[in-house]
């Protein structure tokens, strides 16, 4: 007879399933909670650049671009207004210190100075008639001094006959009261006389100082005017090159009026713009050189200029021996400008990292280099073609120092090849 068979609730196959679906649980609880789940981009190698970190040598310095200035430059401006004349000298012609480059003439200045000597002439005439006036005056004081003391003379002889007589009683007392009466007055008239003289000396010593001092203002005055006038002659101020002539016969000028420029070619200085970013690190007395002909120059920083233009300030570097005597003002030159001595230290190659980065991060590679992972760093002093890493990085790890812009912000980057 039939027997039954019980089904078996465990089957091999059953439990092979049950196995694996277990795995497959374990590996997502695992991913979810210990996994790696930084974000990931594959990345091409021949697409980036990877470069080793290593300890060398490192130069502090920076690669500038300045242009060739004159040591000095003069300007030539208009002291006075006028119409153009006559132009002397043209532009790149050589001149030396008080050459005339070209004339000015002004009606006006010419009329102010005529003015102002006919002026002149009548206070000096006015100051001559006065002393003239003050000796005649002072003759006539004299005269009348003189006649007084002669009438008082008399007067006085007559008085003391008189007075004799009238004390023995010979003349009347009304004739002798005559007598005194008109020795009195002479006496008191001589008096005044001396005082009006010496009021009136006062007086015209005063008004003839005045008339000196007014004199001499109006003779120093025209001196000026005078100079006025020579100063329409426009003159070199130094021994130079003429750089430009910005004038035209018949062109009239207003005063305070560029009208050209002197340069003075003993030396010159070179005149280059540096990033901002460097700007607390540059300072006068900084060594450079640059490099022409086959032949190294040598520079300092002379001049820091503290404005800031469009991100970048402006330097001024002079020749510390010689300079190139074949060298042309507005060449420009590659400068090397030290920042700092040399020193040891770990360098990560320059590259389009910095700028995707600023310096905070950067991919460095695993051992196996199959992938890059994200690390942050803190990096120094820079040159152009190395910068100093400060931490994060040990010589002989590999980083990726490419530009970032293409990858986001993920965590990783694998490496294909």
């Amino acid at each position: 007879m039939d027997r039954i068979i019980k089904k078996k609730k465990w089957t091999v196959k059953k439990i092979l399933w049950l196995t694996i679906g277990g795995i497959i649980a374990i590996l997502i609880i695992y991913n979810i909670f210990w996994g790696d789940r930084s974000s990931k981009l594959n990345v091409r190698t021949e697409r980036i650049t990877i470069e080793e970190i290593k300890e060398d040598f490192f130069q502090d310095y920076i690669t500038i671009t300045g242009t060739v200035f004159p040591i000095r430059t003069v300007f030539l401006d208009a002291i006075e207004g006028g119409r153009v004349e006559e132009i002397y000298i043209e532009a790149g012609s050589m001149v030396e210190e008080g050459d005339v480059i070209l004339k000015l003439s002004n009606t006006n200045l010419h009329l102010s100075i005529m003015n102002r000597e006919a002026s002149l002439a009548e206070q000096m005439n006015n100051l001559r008639n006065t002393r003239l006036f003050m000796e005649q005056n002072k003759l006539d004081l004299k005269r009348q001094l003189l006649e007084l003391d002669y009438s008082l003379s008399i007067q006085e002889r007559e008085y003391e006959n008189k007075k004799d007589l009238y004390e023995k009683n010979f003349i009347s007392d009304k004739e002798f009261t005559d007598i005194k009466d008109r020795y009195e007055y002479l006496m008191d008239s001589r008096e005044l006389v001396i005082e009006n003289q010496k009021q009136d000396s006062l007086f015209r010593a005063v008004q003839i100082k005045q008339l000196e001092e007014s004199v001499e203002r109006m003779e120093e005055n025209l001196t000026l005017v005078r100079k006025k006038l020579d100063d329409l002659n426009v003159k070199a101020l130094v021994s130079g090159e003429l750089a430009f002539v910005n004038a035209e016969i018949g062109e009239a000028k207003s005063a305070g009026e560029r009208l050209g420029q002197i340069n003075v070619l003993d030396s010159y200085k070179i005149q280059a713009n540096i990033d901002e970013h460097y700007i607390s690190r540059v300072n006068v007395n900084l060594p450079g050189e640059f490099v022409f002909t086959n032949e190294t120059y040598e520079l300092k920083a002379t001049k820091i200029y503290p404005e800031v233009q469009n991100g970048r300030f402006s330097v001024d570097l002079e020749f510390i021996d010689n300079f190139p005597q074949n060298i042309r003002i507005g060449q420009t030159f590659r400068v090397k400008l030290e920042l700092g001595q040399s020193k040891v230290a770990l360098l990560v190659p320059r590259g389009g990292f910095f700028q995707s980065t600023g310096g905070q991060w950067i991919y460095v590679l695993d051992k196996s280099e199959s992938f890059a992972e994200k690390r942050d760093i803190r990096l120094g002093s820079m040159n152009p073609r190395y910068i100093e890493v400060l931490e994060g990085l040990e010589a002989g790890e590999k980083v990726v120092i490419s530009s970032y812009d293409n990858f986001g912000d993920v965590d990783k980057l694998i490496l294909k090849d």
